[in-house]
């Protein structure tokens, strides 16, 4: 511990100067530091990453070195000096080394990341909301919280990732635990309603604490799906947040009724103009309320969606990442453990935000002894759940997959009034039949390049 100590002190000094150094003249500074970077580095991974990236930023036009210096310049210092050491020094660097023997010690695979619910309180009432079904009056009271995020600092979990509900409706418990778990990043998935000008700024103070803000395209499809007016309290809030200097992004869900505007380069150029450094697409999953299969994006949607956000890649500054559509770049399925996994409000522990099924609750038991539930296990021998990643989910894409892990695990359901998982995923087989045969298409031909 006294070694991981001193190596956590080293880093952030090395952190602290590399950034001062980049603050004065970015644009210039980038591929200097970089080149540094490799001269230091120890692992051969490590020398070919700070290569490449060398090489690329080089390109004064090079979409991800503009990216990288609008970042540098709208965050400010304390900000930026925070979510650096943090992502790089605390997450990047001691985290795998706490999870390697954390997962010796205990006998279990620790993910990276955790997503915890504070709250399903929400003050907004969206259509196809995924946690509708929950108990909308559920907190989770703070001990718990800290308990739980202290369990996972001490794992080597250090992406605290926090969803609801509304995360903001218990602002001040969130800031709270951020101040107290400051060499951890939490991400916050919020509907941004209550972000204004002085909560912005507390959240700059902090420093480790970054928004994933959901949206649905422009006004008419966010105010459609979540209520008149929305759009305009986003767009103010993405405003508060940048002049405050925090790091964020947008969060959008791409629907049979959207996935035209979410998909279009107008979309994703507002959402660059308004300062966000990245964009979580979901595609909607008939899960909590109001479940409407004719809701869902269609295949030829879907497809839409995967060649935008690549063509994206290659011409935005902005990282978009689609949740659904990427599981080429992380083997598939990330979730029941393997990448991360989700707490809600009444302690639940699932293996996804979008799967309601659980066998443990947090609240009887600890970290480590939850991520050895039966449905956790069966999850991760079951990964991937399809050797075609872009058919990654065993909800929408393998839905016999669920079926039989919630069975064979006795896994009760989480929510309340929703469908059982044999009625939930007997309903999804068309729907995965119909994507399977335009993905295997899109799979076959990038196999063959």
């Amino acid at each position: 511990m006294a070694f991981e100590s001193a190596k956590a002190m080293l880093g952030e000094v090395v952190v602290k100067r590399m950034l001062a150094y980049l603050q004065n003249e970015p644009e210039k500074n980038l591929v200097k530091i970089l080149q540094w970077g490799e001269t230091i580095a120890r692992e051969p991974v490590h020398k070919q990453y700070a290569r490449s990236w060398a090489k690329m930023l080089a390109d004064e036009n090079n979409n991800w070195r503009r990216l990288v210096v609008n970042v540098l310049k709208q965050v400010s210092p304390s900000v930026r000096d925070k979510m650096a050491i943090n992502f790089f020094v605390h997450a990047g660097i001691l985290a795998p080394a706490y999870r390697a023997r954390a997962e010796k010690e205990h006998g279990v695979h620790i993910p990276w990341a955790m997503l915890i619910d504070p709250t399903e309180r929400c003050n907004l009432r969206c259509r196809g909301c995924w946690a509708a079904e929950y108990d909308r009056t559920q907190d989770m009271d703070y001990a718990t919280l800290d308990r739980v995020i202290s369990e996972a600092e001490a794992l080597g979990i250090r992406f605290i990732v926090m969803s609801g509900g509304e995360p903001m409706v218990r602002k001040d418990d969130l800031i709270s635990l951020a101040e107290k778990h400051d060499n951890s990043v939490f991400h916050v998935y919020t509907n941004g309603t209550l972000i204004d000008r002085d909560t912005a700024q507390r959240i700059a103070n902090v420093g480790n604490i970054t928004f994933a803000i959901s949206i649905e395209g422009f006004e008419e499809q966010t105010d459609a799906r979540r209520g008149k007016g929305v759009f305009n309290k986003v767009m103010q809030a993405m405003d508060n947040l940048r002049e405050a200097g925090v790091i964020f992004g947008f969060s959008a869900t791409y629907t049979r009724e959207n996935a035209k505007v979410v998909g279009s380069d107008e979309f994703v150029d507002l959402m660059v103009d308004k300062g966000c450094a990245f964009g979580w697409l979901f595609t909607y999953v008939p899960v909590g309320g109001s479940v409407d299969l004719d809701y869902m994006a269609t295949p030829e949607q879907r497809a839409f969606m995967y060649r935008q956000v690549n063509k994206w890649r290659s011409e935005k500054p902005i990282l978009v990442m689609d949740f659904w559509n990427d599981g080429a770049f992380t083997g598939g399925c990330i979730a029941g453990g393997r990448n991360y996994f989700h707490i809600n409000a009444a302690g639940e522990v699932e293996p996804c935000a979008f799967v309601h099924f659980a066998n443990v609750n947090i609240k009887d038991t600890s970290l480590v002894q939850a991520l050895k539930s039966p449905l956790f296990k069966a999850y991760q021998t079951a990964q991937p759940f399809n050797c075609n990643h872009l058919r990654p989910c065993p909800i929408i894409d393998n839905p016999e997959a669920l079926e039989r892990l919630v069975t064979e695990t006795g896994a009760h359901p989480t929510q309340k009034g929703g469908p059982s998982a044999s009625a939930l995923c007997q309903s999804l087989h068309g729907y995965a039949d119909a994507w399977g045969k335009v993905a295997d298409e899109i799979w076959s031909k990038n196999q063959a390049r």
